[in-house]
């Protein structure tokens, strides 16, 4: 008697989901279309409005869930993260600078790629069974490995994100390279252009010591400083002249290849974290204004 209740009360409810179906479908095809086309024409409003908005949503989401320690190690890597962007927007630009900004984001990126495979490890330790062995429950072990793989990809997406706006506004800063074409500082000889600072350093002389790397139009940097700037800051041209920078003859071994891939994966994870939740958001509300349940 209730099935048939149940059957009553939604009886004509097929033709209702088929159009919400449909909505969902146009919804996204014509979202991915505007995105698309967004980022294309408008590369730099369309990264800024993304980046603003996986910096707030999860925020919101944190606070109406209670997830203290979400919120917490949020708050710390939104300090550090604003201290970094206050010293790399300073004019004149320390000499310093360029270096911390790359040291703070490429230990982010390396710890939210530890900790993302290690949440990817965790989920298929899980999925195979060997939790059993170890006596741990399986829904503690997959809570675990999920947790961990979000965290690794979000501040694994965010760091880029900084480091990007961080590395525009520096590359405009140092004043080597301008989008006018006409720089404003000339690169003398033994000098890097990414840090300012002396290649090679005499006895006594203010300066870092490192090994140094020659990009195919020919202009030197300090190795730290020329990796940071085309791996972490995804500028894939040299700092002064904006020639095309070749990344594979800068992969010294086959694990830096990885964390090239692992960038593109995080780029793609962008549309999903920042404009997924929006989508869905549009389509509630064209299904409410139809009057759909």
């Amino acid at each position: 008697v209730q099935h048939e209740r149940l059957h009553a009360t939604h009886r004509g409810h097929e033709a209702m989901h088929a159009e919400m179906v449909l909505i969902l479908v146009a919804t996204l095809l014509v979202a991915q279309i505007v995105l698309v086309q967004w980022r294309q024409r408008h590369h730099r409003s369309y990264n800024l409005v993304t980046l603003v908005q996986m910096w707030v949503v999860p925020l919101y989401f944190t606070i109406k869930l209670y997830w203290w320690r979400f919120l917490s190690m949020w708050g710390m890597f939104s300090v550090v993260t604003s201290y970094v962007i206050f010293r790399a927007t300073r004019k004149p630009l320390s000499c310093r600078t360029p270096r911390m900004v790359y040291k703070w984001f490429l230990l982010i990126y390396k710890l939210s790629y530890a900790v993302g495979v290690l949440g990817y490890l965790a989920i298929m330790f899980t999925m195979f069974g060997f939790n059993v062995f170890f006596r741990i429950k399986a829904e503690d072990s997959m809570d675990v490995g999920v947790i961990m793989l979000f965290y690794g990809l979000y501040y694994g997406v965010m760091g880029r994100d900084f480091a990007e706006i961080c590395s525009d506004y520096m590359a405009s800063t140092i004043g080597y390279y301008s989008r006018g074409g006409m720089p404003s500082r000339s690169l003398t000889d033994n000098i890097c252009a990414v840090c300012g600072q002396r290649i090679l350093v005499d006895v006594e002389e203010e300066g870092f010591i490192e090994d140094t790397y020659q990009l195919s139009c020919g202009h030197i940097f300090h190795e730290f400083c020329i990796r940071g700037w085309c791996i972490v800051g995804k500028k894939q041209t040299c700092p002064y002249c904006n020639e095309k920078v070749d990344l594979k003859r800068m992969m010294n071994n086959p694990w830096e290849k990885t964390h090239v891939l692992y960038g593109q994966l995080l780029d793609w994870l962008r549309y999903l974290v920042a404009w997924q939740p929006i989508i869905i958001g549009i389509v509630h509300g064209i299904n409410f204004a139809l009057g759909l349940e």
